[in-house]
């Protein structure tokens, strides 16, 4: 009996001096480490780190109202970068809860990140919230299976693929323009109509699906992402997950579930019409050749159902949210200069005249696409 009561005391001033060290004796010897190579930041708190501050500098900077039409937004989507890179200089330390981390704004270190020649810096693995989002796809995965999924998606995408989906393209956004006659002489949420144009264009595109049946995803997707970002600096205590979960948690558990299911049923649909003779083959498009590599004879170029589900959140997410935030804000630039609106308007007339774009005129565009880099530019 003596025995056991050691062993569980044992135990517990284990678990406390583990914990000991974790929450204060490691994060006081990086920073120091750090310190002596001329790298500062805010001071952490026990256990939280800075994220207290993050989440109250972020709130303050929303609820300021913008006085001014401009693209110059980073101080307001990212106030506490704002505020550190000038108490504490181009690099500098950063705590989410009791993880260090090395916030870099100086251009040379970023092209050095970038580069990775030497192959020492890695992905940070995705976790909680946005490992249910992203899974292990395209953007969290590296080495050979990053590899292997790039050169599927340059398969789906490479240019004489991307001509022939200009036709559905189109066609989305002639039924969104179609939509706006009716709202002729009234305001219009142009933000959530572009996120209806880009759903169904990647569903068309990318998924052979419709709309209808990828709304369901993006939708999901979307509830997702919001409590991703309604969570991105609250701290958990460990373990505590595994024994309880919060509303949250457990709403994000449904979420996944329900993509997996929703993603599961559009290929199930795809597979089940080339067994009924209904297509030849599985198609060219990104989810033909996902579920091709799923069916590959060779074990070394397989993938899983879970890669599949993986990639098509990966796409649905990461290219509606990229592609629709470039087109709304490109749409604000063209309404504070009209100056740009006309020759934006007269160059696709003089191009395209009242037909729909084409893959053979888009190239011309120069006056167009220097209006879509300088909006991406301001954005970044």
């Amino acid at each position: 009996m003596a025995f056991f009561v050691d062993l569980v005391v044992l135990f517990i001033l284990s678990g406390v001096a583990k914990a000991l060290y974790e929450l204060w004796l490691r994060p006081l010897r990086v920073r120091r480490m750090m310190a002596q190579q001329g790298i500062r930041g805010p001071p952490p708190h026990f256990f939280y780190g800075n994220n207290r501050e993050v989440a109250w500098m972020k709130k303050e900077a929303r609820e300021k109202p913008m006085n001014n039409l401009s693209h110059a937004i980073f101080p307001t989507v990212m106030p506490h970068i704002t505020a550190w890179t000038a108490m504490y200089g181009k690099n500098y330390l950063n705590w989410h809860g009791v993880e260090a981390q090395l916030v870099i704004s100086d251009p040379e270190l970023i092209k050095e990140v970038l580069l990775n020649k030497e192959k020492v810096f890695h992905k940070a693995p995705a976790t909680g919230f946005m490992k249910k989002i992203l899974g292990d796809g395209l953007v969290t995965s590296e080495g050979d299976k990053w590899v292997s999924m790039r050169k599927l998606a340059n398969h789906a995408f490479h240019n004489e693929c991307l001509k022939n989906m200009v036709p559905d393209m189109a066609s989305s956004a002639r039924m969104m323009l179609e939509r706006w006659k009716d709202y002729e002489g009234r305001e219009i949420e142009v933000f959530k109509d572009l996120t209806i144009l880009t759903s169904e264009a990647i569903s068309r595109t990318a998924f052979g699906s419709s709309y209808m049946e990828g709304r369901i995803i993006f939708e999901m997707l979307t509830k997702l992402s919001m409590l991703a970002a309604k969570n991105a600096f609250r701290v958990q205590i460990p373990l505590i997950g595994i024994i309880w979960k919060t509303a949250d948690q457990a709403e994000a558990d449904r979420l996944e579930e329900g993509i997996r299911h929703a993603v599961m049923q559009v290929i199930m649909k795809r597979e089940e019409k080339v067994k009924a003779g209904d297509i030849d083959g599985l198609g060219n498009d990104f989810l033909g050749m996902l579920v091709e590599a799923l069916h590959d004879t060779d074990k070394s170029k397989r993938i899983t159902i879970d890669n599949i589900v993986d990639e098509c959140k990966t796409f649905y997410i990461a290219g509606q949210e990229t592609t629709n935030t470039t087109l709304a804000w490109t749409m604000f630039l063209l309404a504070v200069h009209p100056d740009w609106q006309e020759k934006a308007r007269k160059e696709v007339f003089d191009i395209f005249g009242n037909e729909d774009p084409n893959a053979d005129g888009i190239p011309r565009l120069r006056t167009v696409r220097n209006q879509f880099h300088y909006s991406f530019d301001a954005q970044i």
